[in-house]
């Protein structure tokens, strides 16, 4: 399973916990249930609140994810939604 590792670029804090660092992984169907497709891809912030915690070590909760600033989630996050290359180049005869 796809998994990346995010520096945060401000800690939050999670009971008398301080996160600096999550690890999160691809979501697979299950942890998009509730969640309009298109809003996650399009980050929309109550669709993330939803799935990043399902998808996230430590487990965060939907407060957390609205206290944080999501600039380098958003951005791991779009990595695992591109869709993977055919193989094909633009501009390269196909038989």
């Amino acid at each position: 399973m796809t998994q990346k590792d995010i520096t945060l670029s401000s800690s939050i804090i999670n009971g008398k916990t301080e996160i600096t660092k999550i690890t999160i992984r691809k979501p697979l169907a299950g942890d998009l249930r509730g969640v309009k497709l298109l809003n996650f891809v399009d980050a929309d912030i109550d669709s993330l609140a939803k799935v990043l915690p399902r998808i996230s070590t430590p487990t965060l909760s939907e407060q957390d994810v609205y206290n944080m600033d999501l600039t380098n989630v958003v951005v791991e996050m779009s990595d695992f939604l591109k869709p993977k290359s055919s193989g094909v180049t633009e501009g390269s005869p196909t038989e």
